[in-house]
């Protein structure tokens, strides 16, 4: 009976409505909120989202409709909640008020968000759904910061680059680099050279006139004999004799003698002083 009073209660409610709005043009909500250009309106169609998301979060909250109305009201409410941001974003530059930054936001809070999966909430019975209860129960895995040690078992020679000549690119591109290198070095060494370069290089093995002249003077001197400084002293032939003499006994008694007998041969010269 009840069941049946509802519906009736419902029917009439509808057909009471439909009185009322009989002979009146209904406006419709613009599909999208950047078509409306007055504020007053826009407020107004955002008033009215609020409060269609408040019925049906209401509705959703009766775990007996069943799995998929359960599944379609968080849909439509999800759907409106994203048509209230826009609208929220057109009031803002329309002049009016922020409502995302200072308005309330019970009706979003009422939904959970599945971790790591934003912008999609839950309401109600919907938190509940198969699958759904799952995702919530499960806690997302902790960050597990390896120890230096196990850091330290990925550390090998490719590492520290030994391998990095192996497939044979990196020599080919250090080739390339080192040619443009060098001709760049090549090409400003040259044009350094051509700035410092002087107009007119002196000659140093050019002879003058009168270097000439000079040198016929000492030609004439040379004539009468000159007198040269040694500043080093030259040994006389007898020394030079004395010290060949010396060098082939030294090499004679290297070659022949024995040891004992070359050491017997030192110690005669040292106590003769030779």
């Amino acid at each position: 009976m009840a069941r049946n009073a509802e519906k009736a209660m419902t029917a009439l409610a509808r057909f009471r409505q439909a009185q009322l709005e009989e002979g009146k043009v209904k406006e419709r909500r613009p599909y999208l909120a950047s078509e409306c250009t007055e504020l007053p309106k826009a407020e107004k169609w955002r008033r009215q989202i609020i409060s269609e998301v408040s019925k049906k979060v209401a509705q959703i909250q009766n775990a007996g409709l069943g799995e998929f109305r359960i599944r379609d009201l968080n849909d439509e409410i999800n759907k409106l909640l994203r048509e209230k941001r826009h609208w929220e974003v057109q009031i803002k530059e329309l002049g009016g008020p922020d409502y995302r930054r200072f308005g309330p936001r019970m009706l979003d809070h009422e939904g959970r968000e599945v971790p790591g999966n934003r912008g999609y909430k839950y309401f109600g019975a919907a938190r509940d759904l198969p699958g759904v209860r799952e995702l919530f129960e499960k806690e997302p895995a902790p960050d597990l910061r390896k120890t230096r040690g196990e850091l330290m078992k990925d550390v090998d020679a490719e590492y520290y680059g030994y391998r990095d000549e192996d497939d044979g690119v990196l020599l080919q591109l250090e080739a390339q680099h080192e040619k443009q290198v060098l001709q760049e070095a090549l090409e400003k060494w040259r044009s350094e050279k051509d700035l410092n370069k002087p107009e007119e290089e002196e000659d140093i093995y050019k002879v003058t006139d009168h270097q000439e002249d000079d040198g016929g003077v000492d030609e004439d001197e040379a004539e009468e004999g000159a007198i040269f400084t040694a500043h080093v002293p030259v040994p006389s032939q007898k020394e030079v004799e004395e010290a060949l003499v010396r060098r082939k006994k030294m090499e004679l008694l290297q070659r022949y003698a024995s040891e004992t007998l070359q050491h017997q041969s030192r110690e005669a010269r040292t106590l003769l002083g030779l």
